[in-house]
């Protein structure tokens, strides 16, 4: 008998999978799909020779996780590249405010007005940020607060809806580059605790910045697994799971899937009901003969780019997706140029790029041309550049990975008391009716991104009950 089988082989399935074989575990990994990765995985989508990232690209959370950060994934291959600038949010006036390294540069970007506000906001964090990122990925009771009181004020900062924190600033311009932090987790602006998502993203770039992985997402979830390997547990991929009788015999077992397919898989009926996932993506693939021709100069050297006019314009495209039940006629987007910083994801001379929409949850349309529309008040002739184009809207993204159920690449809504207490009002989240069955995808906390911290702290669960078993 295994000590644990692990559903999924996501970047928090691997990651559970690891911390409980760096304690002596037996661990057994069993994928549906025919490689590893979840929403962290490179491939051909376009033309021969492009590496695109069908979900997940530029890395924030994932430098800056204290669950990658303690593993040697170095080792295995994964390598970090960061581009001159961790993000860009241009204008239409040829202008662009910039998520540097530097919290200068990024409130200089600002204007006079704002740049102040802007460093009384983030420099009393930063010295603290290691222990405040462990702290704040690490809730609720899977760790006691290492410093209870940054957290706390953080807290007073955070919880609060973005939409109060923007007062602060008097000009459209740190506005709309915050409104675009927020919007990375597809949340209304005015949503609970949306503050806090638009800090921890600035707070990790000028702490360790927004890089890509060499090669492309697939280096990550690669490094996971040669490292599972080596401490002796196993990986089955091409193997789909619709009944834990599929599985072998094991003392824990631990879902990287979403909470309705651990439902059906595990008998649970109804227990998830309650479960709301958000907004569907519609994403694009781009093979392309050139660089993004942006007007905005920030944006040619930047990892991430973010596309909305002003901050008006994002609230309204994510009400549109999120609560009309429409495809917004001018979307927010969020853009990632890896070949900027690793050129080897394309041939020489070429690049690839990467764009999604917010769409409603389901959605069966074609996003294409308001994203290109989009793109070409940014970067006149966009359109000309592209040699091949891969589409994704709900269905092909749920096709792709069961986890996006209606397209949610966040695995859930992240709005409400769900964007901190999900998947159920618990305070162990991680549980489930049958004290044997874990779950540790990104619908836990703390939430959606590629950083492992929901499958590091479901390992958690997993090894005290396996300790008290022995």
């Amino acid at each position: 008998m295994l000590d644990a089988v692990v559903v999924g082989a996501g970047p928090n399935g691997l990651t559970a999978a690891v911390e409980l074989a760096r304690r002596g575990f037996d661990v057994a990994v069993f994928e549906a799909r025919e490689t590893v990765g979840g929403g962290a995985r490179t491939e051909e989508l376009t033309l021969p020779g492009f590496r695109h990232d069908p979900c997940s690209a530029a890395h924030p959370l994932g430098v800056n996780s204290p669950a990658f950060r303690a593993l040697p994934l170095d080792r295995y291959g994964l390598e970090w590249l960061h581009p001159d600038l961790p993000m860009a949010h241009p204008f239409t006036d040829g202008t662009a405010a910039v998520l540097s390294r530097s919290v200068a540069e990024t409130a200089s970007s600002f204007g006079p007005r704002d740049a102040g506000t802007y460093r009384r906001l983030v420099e009393p964090f930063l010295p603290k940020w290691d222990t405040l990122a462990r702290d704040f990925m690490s809730l609720p009771l899977t760790a006691l607060p290492r410093d209870p009181v940054t957290l706390a004020r953080f807290g007073l900062v955070g919880l609060p809806p973005s939409t109060w924190l923007m007062r602060r600033f008097r000009d459209e311009r740190a506005k709309t580059l915050f409104a675009g932090l927020v919007a990375h987790v597809m949340a209304p602006l005015g949503g609970l605790a949306t503050g806090a998502v638009g800090l921890i993203f600035a707070l990790a770039a000028h702490a360790r910045g927004w890089p890509v992985a060499r090669g492309g997402s697939q280096s990550i979830s690669d490094a996971l697994t040669a490292y599972l390997k080596d401490l002796g547990g196993t990986v089955h991929t091409d193997y789909e799971v619709k009944r834990l009788d599929d599985l072998p015999p094991a003392r824990a077992y631990v879902f990287d899937t979403s909470p309705t397919a651990l439902a059906r898989i595990a008998g649970f009926g109804n227990y998830y009901e309650g479960y709301r996932y958000g907004p569907g993506a519609f994403k694009v693939d781009y093979a392309l003969d050139g660089p993004v021709p942006w007007t905005a100069k920030e944006a040619r050297s930047a990892g991430t780019v973010q596309i909305g006019a002003d901050s008006a314009e994002i609230g309204i495209a994510l009400r549109a997706a999120s609560r009309e039940g429409r495809a917004p006629d001018r979307p927010f987007m969020i853009t990632v140029q890896p070949s900027v910083v690793d050129p080897g994801r394309a041939p020489a001379g070429k690049h690839v790029f990467w764009a999604y929409g917010h769409v409603p949850s389901g959605w069966t349309g074609d996003l294409t041309d308001a994203i290109e529309r989009q793109l070409e008040r940014f970067a006149p002739g966009f359109r000309d550049r592209v040699l091949a184009r891969a589409t994704a809207g709900p269905p092909e993204l749920a096709a792709r990975n069961a986890n996006y159920v209606g397209g949610d690449i966040a695995s859930g809504a992240v709005s409400g008391l769900q964007i901190m207490l999900r998947p159920k009002l618990s305070l162990f989240p991680y549980g489930t009716p049958h004290p044997a069955v874990f779950i540790c995808s990104s619908a836990t906390p703390p939430g959606p991104g590629v950083h492992g911290m929901s499958g590091h702290n479901a390992a958690k669960a997993v090894w005290r009950r396996l300790r008290q078993q022995a």
